[in-house]
């Protein structure tokens, strides 16, 4: 990627003003995100809907410069609400308090098969360390019949 003076800060005022105010500085012949009121969005859904003709619905997004995918995803938006002017946003995903709930659902899960797991070397270390009482009392005991029949 080249960069060229017009990339970079300029020392004008309005540029400054600009840019403070948290606005991004436009360079003539780039393109920039266009934005659509919520009414225009309406507006070109019902008019998309109303179109029956052969080859008119293709005509209204060459006229506007849309394609279908827009009036799709604001056909969706204005079905589930989000684009209605009277109703607050549509929160998208689950809410912190569902999130946490579930984070915590998991990490309890998890600490319970951990404990699970412990519990279960705990008992299998007792089996071994009672075994090995067991081995080691049995293998003392010839030893000191041995000693008291040789009279030692």
């Amino acid at each position: 990627m080249t960069f060229t003076m017009a990339d970079l800060p300029s020392a004008r005022p309005e540029d400054a003003a600009a840019s403070a105010a948290g606005l991004a500085a436009t360079r003539p012949g780039h393109a920039t995100r266009r934005v659509f009121s919520v009414a225009y969005k309406l507006r070109i859904v019902a008019e998309y809907d109303a179109l029956t003709e052969h080859g008119a619905r293709g005509a209204l997004l060459r006229r506007e410069g849309l394609y279908q995918s827009h009036v799709e995803k604001w056909r969706r938006a204005r079905d589930r609400g989000a684009l209605s002017s009277a109703k607050a946003p549509v929160k998208q995903g689950p809410s912190a308090e569902a999130k946490e709930s579930r984070r915590l659902a998991e990490e309890n899960a998890r600490l319970i098969a951990e404990l699970e797991k412990t519990k279960a070397v705990v008992e299998v270390l007792g089996k071994a360390y009672a075994l090995l009482e067991i081995l080691s009392g049995s293998a003392e005991l010839p030893t000191r019949s041995m000693r008291s029949s040789t009279g030692r």
